[in-house]
């Protein structure tokens, strides 16, 4: 798979209609590098012009603020938008929240305005738009729930568009008891990803791989690098034959891409 750099395009006399900012986990984690593939699959199958940063891109500074060292992440932020702004990006689409939310939110304030996206609301618009055709096909009839993560649910009220993915797989979407606005969070968000337990007598994730057993799902969707670890963490730990994809996978794996 060739995916072009906005360097090259630029050298080319080009410029992309659409980034792709591939993230931290997207780029170096084993797991969420499948997300990044499959994503660029459904970009290339759409037929978009886009185009990833490279080597240029560094992380969004989102780990930085959470943990509470704003230098950090005004230093990283910064460096970020003078590379976007050198390239006169408009329009970027990610498949991790945490990336969403903070290009969209934050880096206004800093002097990056940008178009930002999450990639299943990309997914969505290229559906309604007859950019993208989905088949049924390995997914029809079966049971799949949908784990709504913090940064894109709660935080920035994208409920829907997830959802609207799903339906065009014609399986049978059954949510868990806390869904939407009354999500409960993976456990990994707010830089906890990155530090260790704090005392208690359960973990986040196990409360959440509970919940999604008791839907009797066969699949549970997720939007979120970080949200995949750590359900399928908690799968592993209850022993439970559900298994955990990113809504792109899904679609990829249902197309046959």
């Amino acid at each position: 798979m060739k995916v072009r750099t906005v360097a090259e395009l630029t050298a080319e006399g080009k410029s992309p209609d659409i980034l792709f900012w591939v993230g931290c986990a997207g780029s170096f984690d084993a797991r969420a590098q499948k997300v990044t593939v499959a994503l660029c699959k459904i970009l290339n199958e759409a037929k978009l012009n886009y185009a990833i940063l490279g080597n240029e891109e560094s992380c969004t500074g989102d780990p930085a603020r959470r943990a509470g060292n704003e230098f950090v992440f005004q230093m990283t932020a910064i460096q970020n938008i003078e590379v976007l702004n050198g390239y006169n990006i408009k329009k970027i689409v990610t498949a991790c929240p945490h990336c969403f939310n903070t290009i969209k939110n934050e880096y206004p304030a800093l002097g990056g305005n940008y178009e930002v996206i999450h990639h299943t609301q990309l997914i969505q618009s290229l559906i309604e738009e007859g950019k993208l055709t989905i088949e049924s096909g390995d997914f029809k009839g079966k049971k799949i729930t949908y784990h709504d993560s913090c940064y894109l649910g709660r935080v920035n009220d994208v409920y829907e568009a997830p959802r609207k993915v799903l339906e065009n797989l014609d399986a049978n979407l059954s949510e868990m008891k806390r869904c939407k606005s009354k999500g409960l969070c993976c456990g990994a968000g707010g830089a906890q990803m990155f530090k260790e337990d704090e005392p208690g007598d359960k973990r986040i994730n196990m409360d959440r791989a509970e919940e999604i057993v008791d839907t009797g799902a066969e699949i549970v969707a997720a939007n979120c690098p970080f949200c995949i670890t750590m359900l399928a963490d908690g799968m592993k730990a209850k022993e439970a034959n559900v298994m955990v994809y990113d809504i792109s996978e899904l679609i990829v794996q249902s197309n046959k891409l």
